[in-house]
């Protein structure tokens, strides 16, 4: 009896030494937003006077029913949601960013949260109206630079000059001494491209051309496992770039939640991701549509829902994988 007692005791301690081996998983959703059910495109950054996560989501009107069932206005006229959590795995609401209206617009997309010496900014898709079909001709979109001192409170910067109308879905990391700044240009095939900048301000193409010959959008640059990784959505999958110098990039022939989940609420491909790496953990975070769902048999716009979900990344022989059907425990940490 004395050496089971020592065991269980030394496992005790062995699970609250190891992070992810204790705790509560991540629920399944992990977030949806409470009032429209359209949660999508979220970023995260961590609030260093309230200690504590934020995520900032474009806010999609996912609950409005269109007699046109092509009409695609619930996407427009979306603000952006916040909510908090102490862990990455627990999320609470916290309603919508007050984003300044004199420098941007009606239609608010894909937010891209980045904090550096007590400053945090965030680069903002525009699109100046509410359109009614993908590809209108008439749509343009824009993306702005705003700045805050306490993630409540903004101020309009710059919109930088990426020699496009119709830019979108920003992605930004500080290489060596020098900041970059990658986006989808839709005049251009949708490709994603690269602008570089010294001050966070003032930007210049890298001139490297596309970083994959294929079309994508929302992607995200990271640091892991002594490598930059690219994750972005090709809406099949989620498509994976690997880099040495986040310049010259390498696409990974297996793409990231191609395949349905078999969870409740987690049923179709993941989209338009954002990574936190943590704790040596990189937690992958994204979006799913609802449309597999049971409700859906019986609503035609359920499928308009999204909610967000996450998962781990793993690095194997240069590669990284997931599997979204694996809990997600010990969540992320504070930054010192």
């Amino acid at each position: 009896m004395k050496l089971r007692t020592l065991i269980l005791a030394l496992s005790s301690v062995w699970a609250l030494a190891l992070p992810g081996v204790c705790g509560a998983a991540a629920p399944k959703p992990l977030y949806r937003d409470p009032i429209t059910d359209g949660a999508a495109d979220v970023s995260i950054v961590f609030d260093k006077a309230h200690r504590q996560w934020v995520m900032f989501y474009t806010n999609r009107r996912a609950t409005l029913k269109d007699p046109d069932p092509k009409d695609v206005a619930w996407v427009h006229a979306t603000p952006i949601g916040m909510a908090t959590s102490k862990d990455g795995l627990a999320w609470t609401y916290k309603g919508v960013a007050a984003i300044p209206a004199q420098c941007t617009g009606p239609t608010l997309w894909a937010p891209e949260l980045y904090a550096e010496g007590g400053v945090y900014h965030m680069w903002l898709t525009v699109v100046p109206g509410v359109f009614h079909r993908w590809g209108d001709k008439a749509a343009t979109a824009r993306i702005v630079h705003l700045t805050s001192e306490d993630l409540a409170t903004w101020t309009c910067g710059d919109t930088p000059d990426l020699g496009s109308d119709r830019v979108i879905d920003a992605s930004v990391a500080k290489i060596g001494d020098r900041y970059r700044l990658w986006y989808k240009d839709e005049r251009k095939g949708s490709r994603i491209l690269a602008v570089e900048s010294t001050n966070l301000v003032h930007w210049t193409p890298t001139g490297d051309g596309p970083v994959v010959d294929m079309a994508a959008e929302g992607p995200k640059v990271f640091r892991f496992k002594g490598a930059w990784w690219m994750i972005a959505d090709a809406w099949k999958g989620l498509i994976v770039l690997r880099s040495d110098d986040a310049r010259t990039w390498s696409l990974q022939p297996r793409r990231l939640l191609e395949q349905p989940g078999l969870q409740p609420t987690d049923t179709a491909k993941g989209q338009h991701p954002d990574v936190v790496v943590s704790g040596g953990r990189a937690f992958l975070y994204y979006f799913v549509h609802q449309s597999n769902e049971p409700e859906a048999k019986a609503d035609p716009y359920y499928g308009q829902r999204t909610v967000v979900q996450v998962a781990e990344l793993k690095e194997e022989g240069g590669a990284l994988t997931v599997d979204r059907e694996a809990p997600v425990e010990g969540g992320l940490v504070p930054p010192r």
